[in-house]
């Protein structure tokens, strides 16, 4: 399998490395709008600034996407019209209705869409799912992902911010996390966000929170900031809480926000069951950024080898992102807003 990536930021270069280690694929191209330092895996992969170019030239069978989102659907689209299979980063793409013009393609032409919701892959994540399905629901999600980022990394999310919101761009984790356990269907999305620096362009804020309403009566709260100017303390709040008790996530004390491995890592799954004793379940051994990606390859290197069928999958990509689409909408409108249930 002949395998083109384009962007090489954190996850570009990850998804690049992952594809130079799958057994049965080359990396034949690499494509980003600047040159940049690559690790040494990577340093003899021809390079292109020019996705359609690139894509013609190299008629490649997979194509990664790991570019700012407001290209994602746009590529994606011509990927796939072009044969290949597709890998993209969430979110899939900025609107609704371009999400489902990708997944319409995918459909039409035949070739696989896995967008790039690395939880999944995740054994503690997958654990965390397991252990509060069984609790029953109605669920309260209390989630977010705050991180107090400075230089480099607050110039990326600056960057990430011309086009998405961290609302969005963080946010359709964890609605896929509250979705796969409740599997009920969100109906009214309320947000509220705030620009917390001048360094921002436009009408984006850095800051934001929303509320989720499903219709079993589930409530979903999520909430992001980026910035320097982010508290460090409760970044990462991971609960739910249903009628017959709790699962939590359990970080480190010394759990830093700008850790790129904290966004995923767990240290420990606190069970809480109603007159019950809680139960700390160790996720000791578990996965580092690296490995997740390298198991982002593995699942789609399969599904194109076993002809999987991801209908549910691209199907969720799509619903997570409508309700964080929706929030950034709230935020902007000052209103709730309804959801296609």
């Amino acid at each position: 399998m002949r395998v083109m990536v384009a962007g090489l930021g954190n996850m570009g270069r990850s998804h690049a490395l992952a594809w130079a280690r799958q057994p049965g694929a080359e990396l034949v191209g690499l494509v980003n709008r600047s040159r940049i330092a690559l690790p040494p895996e990577l340093a003899g992969i021809p390079f292109s600034h020019d996705f359609h170019e690139a894509l013609e030239r190299l008629r490649p069978d997979i194509v990664v996407i790991a570019t700012y989102s407001d290209s994602h659907a746009e590529y994606a689209i011509a990927a796939l019209r072009a044969g290949a299979h597709v890998f993209v980063e969430k979110p899939l793409a900025t609107t609704v209705a371009d999400a489902r013009r990708v997944v319409e393609t995918a459909r039409e032409t035949g070739r696989k869409l896995v967008v790039g919701y690395i939880l999944r892959h995740h054994p503690s994540w997958q654990r965390l799912i397991t252990e509060a399905r069984a609790l029953g629901g109605p669920y309260v999600f209390r989630l977010n992902l705050n991180q107090q980022s400075s230089g480099p990394t607050w110039a990326v999310h600056k960057a990430l911010m011309q086009t998405t919101p961290p609302i969005v761009d963080c946010g359709v984790h964890y609605v896929d996390v509250m979705c796969q356990i409740t599997d009920a269907a969100p109906v009214e999305v309320r947000g509220m966000g705030l620009r917390l620096s001048d360094e921002i362009a436009g009408d984006m804020y850095n800051y934001g929170h929303f509320q989720v309403i499903f219709d079993d009566g589930s409530l979903g709260w999520y909430e992001a900031g980026w910035g320097p100017m982010m508290s460090d303390t409760a970044f990462f709040v991971k609960d739910v809480v249903s009628p017959n008790g709790a699962v939590s996530i359990r970080m480190p004390a010394d759990a830093r926000s700008d850790d790129i491995d904290t966004h995923t890592q767990t240290s420990k799954l606190r069970l809480h069951r109603v007159g019950q004793p809680d139960q700390d379940l160790s996720m000791d051994g578990e996965p580092g950024h690296q490995d997740l990606c390298d198991a982002e390859a593995a699942f789609m290197a399969r599904a194109i080898a076993n002809d999987t069928d991801l209908t549910r999958h691209m199907q969720d990509a799509v619903a997570s992102l409508a309700v964080c689409l929706a929030a950034d909408e709230s935020v902007r409108s000052g209103q709730p807003v309804r959801l296609r249930v």
